[in-house]
């Protein structure tokens, strides 16, 4: 398997990375969306908004992640912090795959799905070539990490939606 365990990587503590998130959120709701978003380069890893509908409560829930581009696709992990258990952003994806994400560019009506056999391993390689530290990672979870795949809806023109006003309210 290609998340074999390469050394033990060196993470801050729990309450520091949810603190960081915390933050983030912040920063990108207090700016009105003109912070807290890059584009992915070569290289680089982005940081997109996804937004989804939480599969209990029905309400808007919102999340910053990292992401490169794969053609039309664009592409994450469903990591936690690289704790154990599925993000809860993940858990409501697979119940509702239907979600937009917001990019340095704009928004972006997709539907997500996990990768899987060769397609799996492929992405996996390129998250790699981003970040060297990838497998160590990985080694600190009990299973496998879901590579997502958000793909264009068929039902927007490109997958784009018009860049209008940046609901500040919903990171929640």
């Amino acid at each position: 398997m290609s998340e074999k365990q390469t050394g033990r990587a060196r993470l801050p503590p729990r309450w520091f990375i949810r603190t960081f998130w915390t933050m983030h959120r912040y920063l990108y709701r207090v700016s009105g969306g003109r912070a807290g978003l890059r584009r992915a380069k070569n290289g680089r890893w982005g940081m997109m908004r996804l937004s989804t509908t939480g599969r209990r409560s029905g309400q808007e829930r919102s999340v910053i992640l990292g992401y490169f581009e794969d053609g039309p696709n664009v592409i994450t992990m469903a990591m936690n912090g690289w704790g154990d258990g599925e993000p809860a952003w993940w858990l409501n994806v697979q119940a509702c795959p239907d979600v937009t994400i917001d990019l340095a560019d704009g928004r972006r009506s997709v539907k997500a799905r996990a990768a899987d056999g060769d397609e799996r391993e492929r992405l996996w390689d390129r998250w790699r070539e981003l970040d060297k530290n990838l497998d160590a990672y990985a080694a600190r979870r009990s299973g496998e990490t879901a590579i997502v795949i958000f793909e264009p809806s068929p039902d927007s023109a490109l997958g784009n939606l018009a860049d209008d006003s940046t609901d500040a309210g919903a990171d929640q």
